[in-house]
């Protein structure tokens, strides 16, 4: 299993790098996101998705700037229906940081506005994908990205009494996210009271 390819870049387009390492080329599929991230730059290190479909004998690469844009793409496509094309789209449409907030939110009118997404598979993203997030899940480990600091228990009990009180869930979980993003370390009394007020 292939985690990252690093070398020196050969050929460069908003879909597609060509990364030379020693002497071979690996051609891989990026997003815009992360094309973005290797224009002007000489050398790369890419993190890898090996994309496998036997029955078609198709075999490919997909690379990721971050570990973080990796883990968001191999959530998106854990939903039924949704191939790794569609969260190719989704990952050049926003960047990581705002396809999660558009989860959370249930933003649907935002998710279906990506090419390809529909109106189903976009309430199929947010029904699936939403608590996995709140978790962390999608979210590499070493990135500094939402809810890093703060446990999943003090969050998901947070959410849980803020919807006891009678708020919506994705108003309690933007303001959750905005209060983690200024208060990393939040315990679960903080994280009520704070949300409490911007409700």
């Amino acid at each position: 299993m292939i985690d990252y390819i690093k070398g020196t870049i050969a050929e460069l387009t908003p879909t597609r790098v060509v990364l030379d390492n020693n002497g071979i080329g690996y051609r891989i599929e990026i997003s815009l996101q992360t094309y973005e991230t290797l224009e002007g730059k000489t050398e790369a290190k890419v993190y890898i998705y090996h994309y496998f479909r036997q029955r078609e004998d198709i075999e490919m690469y997909y690379g990721f700037a971050t570990k973080d844009e990796r883990e968001l793409f191999e959530l998106i496509i854990s939903v039924s229906g949704v191939g790794v094309n569609s969260a190719r789209m989704m990952l050049s449409s926003f960047s990581a940081e705002e396809l999660r907030e558009a989860i959370l939110s249930e933003d649907v009118n935002r998710i279906k506005s990506v090419k390809g997404i529909g109106l189903k598979s976009a309430q199929r993203l947010i029904l699936e994908l939403k608590d996995k997030i709140v978790k962390g899940e999608g979210t590499a480990s070493d990135s500094s990205m939402l809810f890093q600091a703060t446990s999943n228990e003090a969050i998901e009990e947070a959410t849980r009494a803020l919807t006891m009180l009678g708020f919506s869930k994705p108003n309690v979980n933007k303001a959750i996210q905005t209060i983690i993003k200024k208060n990393p370390g939040a315990k679960v009394e903080e994280i009520i009271k704070l949300a409490l007020k911007m409700m």
